[in-house]
């Protein structure tokens, strides 16, 4: 990781807009507000990619409320919900 990156601030990916791009530092499926269970949502983030140190971009917003978003994961395109996104700290 970079000094740059160290500098950034850190938020949950779930708050970003459109076009906001960063870098993942870690997940926190316990901040989330999510139905799933903890493990399972950390679980499942993973699964599709959203590991630390992964480039991500938001590409898209829903309509309604905003969500879900559209979120470019290196060179994968995942629509999340904005909860779920939440577990998701970036910078």
């Amino acid at each position: 990781m970079t000094e740059n990156a160290d500098m950034r601030a850190q938020m949950p990916l779930g708050l970003a807009s459109r076009g906001y791009s960063g870098v993942i530092q870690r997940l926190n499926a316990s901040s989330a507000g999510s139905a799933l269970p903890d493990a399972e949502l950390e679980s499942r983030l993973i699964e599709l990619g959203f590991v630390e140190g992964a480039r991500v971009e938001v590409l898209h917003e829903g309509i309604v409320g905003r969500d879900p978003i559209a979120v470019r994961v290196e060179n994968v395109t995942i629509a999340v919900r904005r909860r779920e996104a939440m577990a998701v700290i970036v910078a």
